[in-house]
């Protein structure tokens, strides 16, 4: 493909070039500032000017001189063009340093004046151009920017060439793009230094591809166009932006199951070829553009005769990619299909389509081509789509379903039953299974604009509803008009209060408002015979009521469960299956909950159900995690965490799971960045529930950092806000026992006690064994802290024997650390072993780190350590770790050595001498040492 000059980026500011290319962006700076060269290749469109400038821009302060040309198609015949625009500005300053017939080639080239002064000067030349340069670099760092190279006229190419391969220990740098169409950059790759890096620039991803869209100002798209830009674009950046730019600028979007509007630009620049094609082959690529799958079988069923010598035409001619072993006909690239399409008169757009109508063997791609083949409305077609559609759905394609849907909708006469509207809608609550949420509010949105019937405006104003999500307080407005619509309805009015209720719960944190609102949404429900709600109702209302310890939880599960099921609310997210799976984990039943999840993730998948899919992958990841298989569950976070943000769905609770499984097995500050990210969210949406989850995620990554201090706050707020919610089950979040490990090592040892009495009261109501076997691991903790070694020992040993019985390998893990950190601490010491060996087992390298930091930590000398904390015995108002801080600063440990040996971080260490040097009324650490001898003199 040929890119004209016109229509080429123009130059952007960073933010534009690090969408998606800040990993190679990183290694080409790396490579520029160790001295080296980078040549940026992939083919046109996909951003190399674009990060070339970047680079320039950033790198060039760094250089004495920089040196700068971009060559064009147009302008490529033209000999010594690229040397003029490099060198032409710095002749002056360097032509009195050449020997004279070098500065006359030099000059010649450089003015014009004879063509031949390559041939008839040749060496002369070479010379010249590697003597400027070596004069140049000898006043400091050249930086040569050359863009396309592939356009550099031959005489200019060959000039830098020569040079390149001779300028080795010289600063001179080279920065070059060039575009490789399908061919090797090897050629242009061997013309530039050796120690020459080549970047490839690869296609954007979708998030990318909706990022970088985002950022240039189109935001009103739907992900599914989205998606179908990435797909047509293939991933091209400018192609994407020129799509993007075409439907932000059209009146009226595309058809539903049409492809995406192709603008001029983009339509000239990948069909220069077609003038090329015969007509008759050009129908048939036409035929194909309009096909999903379409094969030579297929196009000659639809009448294409010579398919096979019209294909081959057409693959000689770069339009089609040639792949023997494939009985698919794969246009080159998406976007000649898409432009294929966009350049075909309408009329003969509905002839493919009519031929594909009656040529296609599967039964929805039929109907979907009569539907685009049919224009007005059709009874008799419409009935046909709805057909489609169900099909569509029961396959576990909703976003096909969707589709069809719409153009179900498009072809029903007003006047029939089911309406247009109905059709609509059902298409909008496929959109939201598909995780295609812009398109189903827009749907309702839409429907409600002149719906007059009851059922189908309450049932649009719940759409709306839904695909807000957990930012409830947006649709705050919708609540009263749907129930002014719902009447007096019991089916109606069970769907607003079942929405009610998950406000109350996310929006205000009552508890005990959102399970009376479920309840009277379950009676409602039964009153109206509508099974569906009833059943999602008493999920609700079960799911409440295990996070409340309320006692009626087993029976309204049980309730829940009861016959007749609907094979929908079965496997959803919300419904009965997934409450039994959360009672299952929360009371230490991980087998079965492993096989719960599993068998409902595999439904859901089936189903095609996005939404349900993100939940349960983080079901299933917090399974494994609490089992230990800490590798395990972070595979499955992270592919939830990527298919919530492709879709939009549940990002804030992704991220926190994910943020938990980093910590334990992972990176931990991408643990800590992922808290973070899920705490903003969850606050800017006021949904205090996942508040509550996202800081205690965000509490345990700053414990496994060495944070104590910051992990105290953190889960303060969470305790806190529990309380107001009135959550009362520890096995909900499992941070109390955190909470009063920091609060230990930060010398809070009173209140951590208390915080493991309240919590110990209701873990043991609710016999919750793995929190009290956590709570116990804490609680030695604290009689550590008081001396009392002995039993600290006994209840840790314990703790470990009792998590291990129940499955829960990282507690266990975490409980023979504590018990060899009581133990002994000497380098090298036997003692953490089996620490060792468990967190290796969970896969849990965060903990190893911190085994192998208390194993490389100094040995204390017995008699120092000791007298220090003699010394320091009688020293009033230092809490125990401002005691044990002190002590080792007499030892003459720096604070780093302080933070690995108590396992806390350098700045909680820097805030307890602060706090030691406060209380003692004292300036700095010689005076700990002063003070403490004077207390022992005495």
């Amino acid at each position: 493909m040929t890119v004209r000059r016109d229509f080429q980026e123009p130059a952007r500011c960073r933010p534009d070039l690090v969408i998606g290319r800040e990993e190679l962006f990183g290694a080409a700076r790396d490579q520029l500032t160790s001295g080296g060269s980078v040549l940026l290749h992939g083919p046109a469109g996909i951003g190399k000017s674009t990060v070339l400038r970047a680079l320039a821009a950033e790198y060039a302060v760094a250089a004495r001189t920089v040196l700068r040309c971009s060559a064009t198609e147009s302008e490529s015949h033209l000999p010594f063009l690229a040397l003029a625009d490099l060198l032409g500005l710095v002749l002056d300053q360097v032509s009195a340093r050449l020997p004279a017939a070098q500065r006359t080639a030099l000059e010649s080239a450089l003015t014009g004046r004879g063509e031949s002064t390559l041939q008839r000067d040749g060496l002369a030349l070479r010379l010249a151009v590697l003597s400027a340069l070596r004069a140049l670099a000898a006043e400091g760092t050249v930086l040569i920017v050359a863009d396309d190279l592939q356009w550099l006229d031959p005489a200019s190419a060959e000039l830098l060439g020569f040079a390149a391969r001779r300028l080795g220990g010289t600063p001179v740098q080279l920065l070059c793009a060039v575009r490789t169409d399908g061919q090797e950059y090897d050629r242009h790759l061997r013309a530039c230094p050796p120690d020459t890096v080549a970047v490839r620039l690869n296609p954007l991803s979708r998030n990318q591809v909706s990022a970088l869209l985002d950022h240039r100002g189109y935001t009103g798209l739907t992900r599914s166009t989205v998606r179908e830009i990435h797909r047509t674009s293939g991933g091209n950046p400018l192609f994407a932006l020129e799509l993007g730019r075409a439907l932000a600028e059209s009146p009226t979007p595309p058809r539903p199951g049409e492809p995406l509007p192709v603008p001029t630009s983009l339509r000239a620049l990948v069909l220069s070829r077609l003038d090329m094609l015969s007509v008759e082959a050009r129908r048939t690529l036409l035929v194909a553009s309009a096909g999903a799958r379409p094969t030579p079988a297929l196009l000659l069923a639809a009448g294409r005769e010579n398919v096979e010598a019209e294909c081959a035409q057409a693959a000689e001619l770069g339009l089609l990619a040639t792949d023997p072993d494939g009985p698919t006909v794969r246009f080159a690239h998406p976007l000649i299909s898409a432009a294929l399409y966009a350049e075909a008169p309408a009329h003969e757009r509905r002839a493919a389509h009519a031929a594909l109508s009656t040529a296609a063997f599967d039964p929805i791609e039929r109907a979907r081509h009569l539907a685009l083949a049919t224009t007005g409305t059709d009874p008799e077609v419409a009935a046909r789509l709805a057909e489609a559609a169900a099909q569509a759905r029961d396959r576990g394609a909703p976003s096909v379903a969707a589709q069809l849907g719409l153009l179900a909708a498009r072809h029903t006469p007003a006047d029939t039953l089911p309406g247009p509207d109905e059709r609509r809608l059902q298409a909008a609550e496929d959109a939201i299974t598909a995780g295609e949420v812009d398109l189903a509010r827009d749907i309702a949105r839409e429907v409600l604009t002149r719906a007059s019937v009851p059922a189908d405006r309450v049932r649009a104003w719940i759409i709306v509803i839904d695909t807000a999500g957990h930012t409830m307080t947006e649709v705050d407005e919708v609540f009263p008009q749907a129930l002014a619509d719902a009447g007096d309805d019991p089916r109606l009015l069970a769907l607003v209060h079942y929405q009610l209720a998950w406000r109350a719960l996310i929006v205000e944190g009552d508890f005990t408002e959102a399970r009376e609102a479920a309840a009277h949404a379950a009676e409602l429900a039964g009153r109206g015979g509508d099974r569906r709600t009833e059943l999602l109702a008493l999920a609700f209302q079960a799911q409440t009521e295990t996070l409340m310890g309320h006692p009626a939880a087993p029976v309204t599960i049980k309730r829940a469960l009861k016959e007749p099921q609907d094979p929908k609310v079965a496997c959803h997210h919300n419904g009965a299956g997934s409450a039994r799976f959360r009672w299952l984990v929360m009371g230490d039943q991980l087998s079965e909950a492993r096989t719960t999840v599993t068998a409902l993730l595999r439904e859901v998948r089936r189903r095609g159900s996005v939404e349900s899919e993100v939940h349960f992958l983080r079901g299933l990841a917090e399974t494994e995690l609490r089992a230990g298989h800490c590798g395990r569950a972070l595979d499955l976070a992270r592919e939830s965490l990527r298919l919530a943000r492709d879709s939009g769905i549940g990002e804030t609770a992704s991220a926190m799971l994910t943020s938990l499984a980093e910590a334990s097995g992972g990176d931990v500050d991408r643990a800590l960045a992922l808290a973070r990210e899920a705490v903003e969210h969850a606050e800017e949406d006021g949904d205090q529930m996942y508040l509550s989850r996202a800081l205690g995620a965000l509490g345990y990554a700053q414990l496994v950092a060495g944070d104590p201090a910051g992990t105290v706050r953190s889960l303060r707020r969470v305790r806190e806000l529990e309380q107001g919610l009135g959550i009362t089950d520890p096995a909900r979040g499992r941070w109390h026992g955190d909470l009063a490990e920091a609060l230990v090592r930060i010398g809070e040892a009173a209140e951590a006690q208390d915080v493991i009495d309240v919590t110990r009261e209701h873990a043991l109501r609710l016999g919750r064994e793995s929190v009290l076997a956590v709570l116990d691991r804490a609680e030695a903790l604290v009689r550590a802290d008081h001396g009392d070694l002995e039993a600290a020992t006994s209840q840790l040993t314990s703790a470990q024997d009792r998590l291990a019985k129940l499955g829960y390998g990282l507690e266990e893990a975490r409980a023979a650390f504590a018990l060899a950190a009581l133990r002994d601490r000497r380098p090298g010491s036997t003692s953490y072993d089996e620490a060792t060996r468990l967190f290796r087992r969970c896969r849990a390298m965060p903990w190893l780190r911190q085994v192998d930091a208390a194993l490389a930590a100094p040995e204390p000398e017995p008699a120092a350590a000791a007298a220090a904390l003699g010394g320091l015995d009688g020293l009033e108002g230092l809490a125990s770790m401002e005691r044990q801080v002190a002590a080792l600063v007499m030892e003459g440990a720096t604070n780093r050595e302080i933070a690995a040996r108590l396992f806390i971080s350098v700045k909680t260490v820097e805030a307890t001498l602060t706090r030691v040097y406060r209380k003692l009324g004292i300036r700095s650490r010689v005076d700990i040492v002063r003070l403490a001898a004077e207390r022992r003199a005495k």
